[in-house]
């Protein structure tokens, strides 16, 4: 059985120019990531991207390179456009999506991502990454409580927890991929992470509190 990883990496971040290779703790962002995918179980670690300069830096790392047309690289191209077009190319049974916005992805996550879908190959086609997030009060934008009545509030143990997706990965079974073009599909099963674990890079205060966190 052949587990491969894919890190989607484009470039032209607005929020943060060169998001996916900006220096945390003197290591591009896109390092972390792929430490964690070469230190796990998976047998090829790979990078997407239509950028020279994160081409180089993850050949650095170790790291073999896809290069990603154009017309699936822009602002409003999905995610799921660049797992196809690398299922196109590259042979394997499992695949690892991995988004190189999660730093504090740890191998020990990848392969007990991996190991569930394994032991559970005739259960579930895929799982994905999430926290557990507890009932705290919350209000929609005209302040009205959202599922809840200030007459009547709540304790925490009597509403039921909710898991969040972190986009740290997501693992799916190559014929998913193929037939439903989708990142995961099927029976899903959830690998829960820890929430102080579950941050991803979108501004620049996610990138001073997670070089805090590393």
């Amino acid at each position: 059985m052949k587990i491969v990883s894919v890190i989607l990496a484009r470039g032209g971040s607005k929020g943060i120019p060169n998001k996916n290779i900006i220096e945390i703790n003197g290591k591009p962002m896109i390092g972390y990531t792929i430490e964690a995918s070469m230190q796990s179980i998976i047998n090829e670690t790979w990078v997407s991207t239509n950028c020279k300069k994160i081409k180089n830096v993850s050949l650095s790392f170790g790291a073999k390179v896809i290069d990603r047309p154009e017309n699936i690289s822009g602002d409003f191209s999905k995610s799921e456009d660049a797992l196809m077009h690398f299922s196109d190319k590259i042979n394997f049974d499992i695949l690892v999506f991995i988004q190189p916005t999660s730093p504090l992805l740890l191998s020990s996550d990848l392969d007990k991502g991996i190991n569930f879908l394994i032991d559970n190959i005739k259960s579930y086609d895929s799982v994905f990454s999430a926290y557990k997030d507890h009932w705290i009060p919350q209000w929609d934008r005209k302040i009205k409580p959202i599922d809840w009545d200030i007459y009547n509030r709540p304790m925490r143990q009597e509403k039921d927890y909710k898991y969040v997706e972190n986009g740290a990965f997501y693992i799916t079974k190559r014929e998913n991929l193929k037939k439903t073009k989708l990142r995961y599909s099927g029976n899903i099963g959830i690998i829960e992470m820890p929430n102080y674990r579950s941050f991803q890079v979108d501004t620049i205060d996610d990138l001073k509190l997670i070089g805090k966190l590393l």
